[in-house]
C-alpha cells in the first residue's frame, strides 16, 4: 500500500493533512532535519570568525552559498541526507556528510570541512534544532492561531455586550448576565494564557557531551567557549539562532522551558475546552444558531440536524493535544544521569501534540463564525424566570432592615413558577420608600444586568 492521506495511520496525515499544511515543514522530521543543518551551518560559519589561525574567515561567496543551503534546503535534501542515514545509521552524522558533500566543487569550504560539527556532540544540534522549531510553530502557527480565536471573542462581547442572557449555576437559572460579559470572560482568560505562551523563553546549549567545553577545550585550552556559544545561540537568525543560551546542562539541554511552554499550551487549551462545551450548551439551548452550509449533513438520518460538530472536534482534538503536552511537560525534564534517550523518541512527537491543537484552534474559530445569536430564545428564557429578582428584592430590603428578607423571598419563589405578579405584590407590601418600590417593580430579569455592559465593553 502506498503511503498517501487516505492510508496514514495519523489523522493528522491523513483526514486533515491540509489543515496542517503551515505546520508539516516546521515541525516534521524534514523541518527537524532543515534546522540541524541550519545549526550546523551559523556553527561553521562564526568558527570561521573567531580568530583561529587554522580557519581563516570564509569569504563573502562561500558565506552566501552555506546560508542559500540552508534558505534552499529542499524535500529532496531530506531525502538524500536520510539515504546517507541508511549506512550511518545515525541521523546528525548524516546531517555532517551531507553538509561536507556540498563542498566537493568549493575548494575554500573542502580545505575547511574538518570543521563542520567540530567539538560538537548530537545534542548540540539536536536541542538547538528544536529551540528553533519551536519558535518557528509558536510565531507562524500557535500565536496568529490563538490571536484569531481572540480577535473573534474580543467582536462578540463588543457586539453582544447588552445582550441580556439568563446565567445558569449548577445548571439551574440565577442572576442575568450578558452575551458580551459571558464573551468576555473567556477573552480575558485567553489573552493571559496566551500571553504566557509568548513569553516562554526558548533555550539552547552548545556546551559538548556532558555540559563542560570538554572537547572545545582540549583543542584551543585559552579560548573562551562559553562566550562563543553564547554568541553563537544568541545572535539573531541567520548568522546566529536567535534563542536564549542555557549555561548549565548535561549532554542534553535540561527541557524545563519545554515543559513551561507545553505546559502554558495545554492551560490555553483548557480554557478553550470550557469555551467549547459552554457553547455547545448554548446551542442546545438555542441561545445560538449555526449558519447553514450547502450540501452538509448533520444526522444520515435525521434531516433537522445541524450539529455543533465544529465545537465537539475541537474539544476533542484539544483533549488529544492537552494528553500529550502534559505527557511531554513531564516526562522530558527527566533523564538517567548525564543522559538517556527517553527524551529523543518521545520528542518527535512534539508535532503531533502542537498539531491536535492547532487543529482544534481552526475547528472552533470555524465554529464561532458560523454562530449566529437567537435573541427570541434568550428573551423567551428570561420572561419565563422571573424568580432570578428574588436576589435584587431581598437585598434591597435588607438594605433597610426589612426582618427575614432571605426568608421571605425563599417561600415565595424557591420551587415554584414565579410570575412577574407574585413579585410585584410583594414588593407593594413592603415598608421601604416608594421610590425603591418603583425601581424595583420597573425591574425585569432582563435589565437586571449589574455592570455586565460595562465589563463587556472594556475587552
Amino acid at each position: 500500500m502506498s503511503l498517501s492521506t487516505i492510508s496514514a495511520l495519523s489523522p493528522l496525515d491523513g483526514r486533515y493533512a491540509a489543515k496542517l499544511a503551515p505546520l508539516r515543514p516546521l515541525m516534521s522530521e524534514h523541518g527537524f532535519m532543515h534546522r540541524r543543518v541550519q545549526v550546523e551551518i551559523a556553527w561553521f560559519i562564526a568558527l570561521s570568525d573567531a580568530g583561529f589561525a587554522e580557519f581563516n574567515p570564509l569569504t563573502p561567496g562561500a558565506r552566501t552559498y552555506l546560508l542559500g543551503l540552508v534558505k534552499n534546503f529542499s524535500e529532496a535534501d531530506a531525502l538524500a541526507i536520510k539515504d546517507i542515514e541508511k549506512t550511518t545509521n545515525h541521523d546528525v552524522k548524516a546531517v555532517e556528510y551531507w553538509i561536507k558533500s556540498k563542498f566537493e566543487a568549493r575548494p575554500e569550504l573542502l580545505a575547511a570541512a574538518e570543521f563542520v560539527h567540530f567539538a560538537c556532540t548530537s545534542e548540540d544540534i539536536n536541542n538547538t534544532s528544536h529551540a528553533l522549531q519551536l519558535k518557528a510553530a509558536r510565531e507562524t502557527v500557535l500565536l496568529p492561531a490563538l490571536d484569531a480565536i481572540l480577535a473573534k471573542l474580543r467582536e462578540m462581547a463588543q457586539a453582544f455586550a447588552d445582550v441580556p442572557m439568563l446565567s445558569r449555576t449548577h445548571g439551574q437559572t440565577a442572576s442575568p448576565t450578558t452575551v458580551g460579559k459571558e464573551v468576555a470572560n473567556v477573552f480575558r482568560r485567553l489573552e493571559k494564557a496566551r500571553a504566557q505562551i509568548a513569553q516562554v523563553e526558548l533555550l539552547a546549549k552548545m556546551n559538548g557531551a556532558v555540559g563542560n567545553y570538554n572537547a572545545h577545550l582540549s583543542a584551543w585550552p585559552e579560548f573562551d567557549w562559553e562566550a562563543f556559544s553564547r554568541r553563537v545561540i544568541e545572535t539573531p537568525e541567520p548568522l546566529g539562532l536567535g534563542v536564549t543560551f542555557q549555561p548549565y546542562s548535561i549532554q542534553i539541554e535540561p527541557h524545563d522551558y519545554m515543559a513551561e511552554l507545553f505546559d502554558a499550551v495545554a492551560r490555553a487549551n483548557t480554557i478553550l475546552v470550557d469555551w467549547s462545551r459552554d457553547v455547545w450548551g448554548y446551542i442546545s439551548l438555542g441561545y445560538f444558531k449555526q449558519r447553514l452550509k450547502a450540501g452538509e449533513i448533520g444526522s444520515s438520518t435525521m434531516p433537522h440536524k445541524v450539529n455543533p460538530i465544529d465545537f465537539e472536534n475541537a474539544e476533542g482534538n484539544l483533549g488529544l493535544a492537552n494528553a500529550l503536552l502534559r505527557h511531554l511537560s513531564e516526562k522530558l525534564p527527566v533523564s538517567r544521569w548525564q543522559r538517556d534517550l527517553t527524551d529523543s523518541t518521545v520528542l518527535r512527537n512534539m508535532g503531533v501534540a502542537l498539531g491536535y491543537a492547532s487543529l482544534a484552534y481552526q475547528s472552533l474559530l470555524t465554529g464561532m463564525n458560523k454562530l449566529e445569536l437567537n435573541r427570541e430564545a434568550l428573551d423567551a428564557d428570561l420572561d419565563s424566570s422571573w424568580e432570578v429578582l428574588a436576589e435584587p428584592i431581598q437585598t434591597v430590603m435588607r438594605r433597610f432592615g426589612v426582618q427575614g428578607a432571605y426568608e421571605k423571598l425563599k417561600e415565595v419563589t424557591r420551587g415554584k413558577t414565579v410570575e412577574a405578579a407574585d413579585l410585584h405584590g410583594l414588593i407593594q407590601s413592603l415598608e421601604i420608600p416608594q421610590a425603591e418600590k418603583d425601581r424595583l417593580l420597573a425591574m425585569t430579569p432582563g435589565s437586571y444586568i449589574g455592570k455586565a455592559v460595562e465589563l463587556a465593553r472594556r475587552v
